[in-house]
């Protein structure tokens, strides 16, 4: 529940009262009006095929408490709800989010990257001994954000907040909302380059992150990332994760479809028993340590949790189907950081799998790399290659550069020719950039083959 005042609300959000509704408080705040109901504060945004305020009249005849629109769409509207007519609804969301976001009084953290963040969130999420509130699936832009705060519980202890950014300016407007008490950043590598150039403008876009903290904020980072380096300073208090760093992992044992490793950190160690093997989700697990450590909570207490992790769909699922095929479903999305690490637990054998099984790998386009996309798919064609990985299908009119055995040109027309190729025993990576929609191939699979 959102435990503002009506008055509160239009003050907060910048908006005027058209019309009084019930004195009780909203339930949460949501965009779409086909899915408001009672309770809920529906916000028309304006979009680029559509203006949502058109739909306010949808939302109050659902039920809905309250609806904030811009003033042409503010007049008339049916039902007995709460009208607030605002110049920029998003704006008008933005502002709430951020005004329930400090009368939570919790602690929030910010956290982005090149890859990774939502397996460092949904990692967080789950060993913090805290009341978390996290950012579910991907919402993470300048209007999910908003929203993941204002469904947040009064009583949450600490909000947990993937941040996304396509471009400069981005993530410091997300800081702006949230106020992040710590900031990670997972890696810093060539994604959207298209739009940014350069390896430095990337870490100059995703440093905003650092500069969005307080006085008595915490940054946690990789010990590697030298794009980094000019965007730490002595005053900004620093936990590094990985190899080297302040927490890093030891005596590490992979077990099945597990790991267990000693982490070390600055407030003590504990051994993790962390269920799943990829050695990168090792990586994201040191990064959500870190941030645990930010936060004062205690090593070993957080690997007492260890055990409750679980991610977001499309990232690394494991699907088992007939004839021992077990499917890496990772098609959330995919760029050079993130293909390598895929390659390499494919080719070390991915849990549940036949030691003897072929490693196949069904690779879509990364998009938005920039005048040199032809040539980091080249590489990574090459690195599944080096690996052994065979045979190798691609999907999209960049995926001809991955040098593939079999290539169709969307996921549709790729189902057959998979189909057709694979094996009993066969381990398969299905991975692209999410616009692929390399998902369609792996539902195709289960559909025709069934789950084992």
């Amino acid at each position: 529940m959102i435990e503002l005042a009506p008055e509160r609300i239009a003050a907060e959000s910048g908006a005027r009262v058209v019309r009084e509704g019930t004195r009780e408080r909203p339930e949460r705040a949501t965009i779409d009006s086909r899915a408001a109901g009672p309770g809920d504060l529906f916000f028309g945004l304006p979009g680029e095929r559509a203006d949502g305020g058109a739909f306010a009249a949808r939302a109050l005849e659902a039920g809905a408490w309250g609806v904030l629109v811009g003033p042409a769409h503010a007049e008339g509207l049916p039902g007995e709800g709460w009208v607030f007519a605002a110049d920029n609804p998003l704006r008008s969301l933005q502002r709430l989010a951020r005004a329930w976001r400090r009368e939570l009084r919790c602690r929030a953290v910010g956290i982005t990257g090149s890859t990774g963040k939502t397996s460092v969130k949904d990692i967080t999420r789950s060993i913090l001994p805290l009341r978390v509130h996290a950012s579910p699936e991907n919402f993470n832009t300048e209007i999910g954000l908003p929203l993941t705060i204002l469904s947040a519980p009064p009583e949450t202890e600490v909000l947990v907040l993937e941040m996304a950014m396509r471009g400069l300016g981005q993530i410091a407007e997300l800081c702006e909302i949230a106020e992040p008490d710590v900031a990670a950043i997972t890696n810093v590598g060539p994604v959207h380059l298209e739009l940014l150039g350069t390896l430095e403008a990337i870490a100059e876009a995703k440093a905003e992150i650092l500069a969005g903290l307080g006085p008595d904020g915490a940054a946690v980072v990789p010990v590697d990332a030298e794009a980094l380096e000019p965007h730490l300073h002595d005053s900004l208090q620093t936990i590094t994760f990985g190899s080297g760093g302040d927490v890093s992992a030891h005596d590490v044992r992979v077990a099945g479809e597990g790991q267990t490793a000693l982490v070390r950190t600055p407030a003590g160690e504990a051994r993790f028993k962390l269920p799943f093997a990829e050695a990168h989700n090792l990586t994201n697990a040191l990064c959500a340590v870190g941030i645990g450590v930010a936060l004062q909570c205690d090593p070993g207490e957080m690997a007492g949790r260890v055990a409750g992790v679980e991610f977001s769909r499309l990232r690394g699922e494991l699907v088992g189907l007939a004839g021992g095929i077990v499917i890496v479903n990772d098609c959330y999305n995919a760029n050079p950081i993130s293909m390598r690490a895929a390659l390499e637990h494919l080719a070390l054998g991915v849990p549940g799998s036949t030691p003897e099984g072929r490693r196949v790998a069904v690779l879509g386009d990364m998009k938005e790399l920039g005048p040199d996309a032809a040539s980091y798919h080249r590489e990574v064609g090459a690195l599944a290659r080096n690996l052994g990985i065979d045979p190798l299908i691609g999907v999209g009119p960049l995926a001809h550069e991955y040098a593939p055995d079999a290539w169709a040109p969307d996921a549709e027309e790729a189902i057959p020719l998979v189909e057709a190729e694979l094996r009993a025993g066969d381990s398969l990576l299905v991975k692209g950039s999410r616009s692929v929609g390399l998902e369609r191939l792996t539902e195709a699979l289960v559909a025709d083959r069934g789950e084992s």
